[in-house]
């Protein structure tokens, strides 16, 4: 299979303009051997992916760079500047001076010498220290958002990253940091799947110059916060028969016409290979509406539009979201 050409977003900032695949591989996973990702990352690049998304916590930095080093010199890319890489900053490290040592370690573990975008994990501190998962409410303290941010604007200006973001934060706590923003946020990344579809979220973001990407596409199906709604679902299953798509297809492309950016997870070939082919078809007003009638949701999900991927308590949930 010839590689896909993925469509792009360009982001802009003062260190200038950068083109972000709207499709990036996601390398969240417990317990993944090392060398199934780092063949995944090969297989991915030959079919077209060039950015790749990884955190600090997910433990995955390391052997994502391995991989990187093995695609250039295998001749896959001429150099890591092709890919578009994306990094997190973990709630632990979440305090004004431990945000570029904490980047820096990033790249170490990368064998890079810059991140093209760089994310605050959860709006969220932890207790500095060792980084720990799941967190619980006594690993929480209070996030000094304005001093933090102020030190992400500065890993920019150093260039240790190119654009700076955020992930999981609601629309009140993008409003907020944009009040006390120089540099605005490029990226909030959250999750987004048609039983979660965050509409407001989007509608906000994109009034605000925001780029949205969503994880989870598939409702986190075998995580311990997901569920499998998505996959289940008679109406997606219906739509897709129709479509002669997989399920999978069919939510990776609802994102993409929802307005959002998206990186997904697998590391099987097949699914890789299927996953980039949602560019040249689209849903039909009619698809998107029986979904939206039958089960989707406006943003329902737990409390006050976050999710569960951290484990939190309805406590700290709205800790996070207010």
């Amino acid at each position: 299979m010839a590689a896909t050409q993925i469509p792009v977003v360009v982001l802009e900032s003062s260190n200038g303009r950068r083109a972000m695949p709207v499709l990036g591989f996601g390398t969240a996973s417990n317990n993944l051997e090392p060398e199934v990702l780092i063949e995944a990352v090969l297989e991915a690049i030959k079919l077209g992916y060039s950015h790749f998304d990884t955190a600090s916590i997910y433990g995955s930095e390391q052997t994502l760079g391995e991989a990187v080093a093995k695609a250039i010199s295998l001749g896959l890319i001429a150099s890591r500047d092709e890919l578009f890489i994306t990094s997190k900053l973990w709630c632990n490290d979440a305090h004004p001076d431990l945000v570029i040592p904490a980047l820096k370690k990033s790249l170490q573990n990368l064998q890079m010498a810059y991140l093209d975008l760089y994310l605050i994990h959860w709006p969220i501190s932890g207790k500095p220290g060792k980084l720990v998962y799941p967190l619980t409410e006594e690993d929480l303290v209070p996030l000094d958002l304005k001093g933090v941010w102020a030190t992400m604007e500065e890993s920019h200006r150093l260039g240790l990253t190119k654009f700076v973001g955020v992930s999981n934060f609601s629309s009140k706590k993008i409003e907020n940091l944009l009040s006390l923003a120089t540099i605005p946020p490029s990226v909030n990344q959250v999750e987004i799947s048609p039983y979660w579809q965050q509409k407001k979220l989007i509608d906000f973001c994109k009034d605000n110059g925001v780029v949205v990407t969503a994880f989870s596409p598939l409702g986190g199906s075998g995580t311990s916060w997901g569920s499998s709604h998505v996959m289940e679902s008679k109406v997606l299953q219906e739509i897709a028969e129709a479509r002669g798509k997989s399920i999978a297809q069919i939510c990776i492309r609802w994102v993409y016409q929802a307005g959002a950016t998206v990186t997904v997870k697998s590391y099987n070939k097949e699914r890789l290979k299927h996953n980039v082919q949602v560019f040249d078809w689209e849903l039909t007003e009619e698809d998107v509406l029986a979904h939206v009638l039958s089960k989707g949701r406006e943003g329902t999900k737990g409390k006050n539009g976050v999710c569960g991927a951290c484990h939190l308590t309805d406590e700290e949930r709205e800790r996070c979201a207010s």
